[in-house]
């Protein structure tokens, strides 16, 4: 064999190996996508079976509600008319008994209660509904109209848990208009983002900020911490499948190449700034329109 005839087949071989290697790459993220939309359909079905008795037991929350405030109101009755009875053994068995039960004590703690436990049911209501908000499975990965702050305030309410102890969070939303996009796979980049900016802050408590801006045909987030920052000999590869600079374990390396080929989907961009020490911002760029789309936005 020629010399030149094996430089010939080195560099086919070169070829092969990198063909490969970006085989197994996709196939990697294909797999990491199959894996999210196996769990957003997982969330959604949980979301829907929490949300049926969720329902209920706030609507007879409700009612409770109506018949303790109609029993106080009857003990109000009872009680005015205690003077009445003064001086005879009812009257002292009932002074005991209200000293027993803590008569005014309740009175104003049961309200207070009814007012915790309401909330707490909100609450609960709330979280249920940013899981089928944030998973979107009945969108089928239709193209839709939707509002870019709503999706990302479900994700900074699934996420709460990474971030709550890390970080304070920090919302300078502008005007948006609602984009054609699809809906779960962009909150999925949210998701990345605001994970990875948690992960990032130190032993500090930490901020971060999430702003988004109008530019036109386009509109832009932003979700900058002021964590550890990234490495310059670092920010080219950082949306490269399986690069992480996170510690064995923490991460997979998927998240922000996912992140990147969503975006790109959306004809859209990805830019970082960062300085270690300082922290890091990401600016997603989206076209308001999805390339190619006809018909004006509802």
């Amino acid at each position: 064999m020629s010399e030149s005839e094996l430089i010939t087949l080195q560099r086919a071989n070169q070829s092969l190996r990198a063909l490969n290697e970006s085989l197994r790459n996709a196939q990697a993220q294909l797999l990491q996508s199959e894996r999210l939309a196996s769990i957003g359909q997982l969330a959604a079905g949980v979301a829907h079976e929490i949300n049926n008795p969720i329902g209920y037991v706030f609507s007879n929350f409700g009612t409770l509600e109506g018949y303790l405030a109609r029993l106080v109101e009857m003990l109000e009755a009872y009680e005015q008319a205690e003077p009445a009875l003064a001086g005879s053994d009812i009257a002292v068995r009932l002074a005991a008994l209200r000293g027993r039960v803590e008569l005014d004590y309740l009175k104003q703690d049961i309200p207070l209660l009814m007012a915790e436990s309401k909330e707490g049911l909100s609450r609960v209501r709330k979280i249920v509904q940013d899981l089928k908000d944030f998973s979107r499975v009945d969108t089928q990965q239709e193209w839709v109209w939707a509002s870019l702050h709503q999706g990302i305030d479900s994700t900074l309410n699934i996420v709460a848990n990474e971030i709550k102890y890390r970080a304070d969070v920090r919302r300078e939303y502008g005007d948006l208009p609602d984009i054609e996009c699809l809906p779960s796979e962009l909150n999925q980049v949210f998701m990345n983002l605001l994970v990875n900016a948690a992960h990032a802050i130190g032993p500090e408590r930490g901020l971060i900020v999430v702003r988004s801006g109008d530019a036109g045909s386009e509109v832009w987030v932003e979700v900058e911490d002021n964590g550890s920052g990234i490495a310059p000999e670092q920010l080219a590869r950082i949306f490269d499948p399986f690069f992480t600079t996170k510690p064995v374990g923490r991460g997979t390396g998927l998240g922000l190449s996912l992140a990147y080929g969503i975006v790109h989907k959306h004809h859209g961009r990805i830019d970082v700034r960062s300085e270690p020490g300082r922290g890091s911002c990401f600016r997603v760029t989206l076209p308001v329109r999805r390339a190619g789309a006809e018909g004006a936005a509802p």
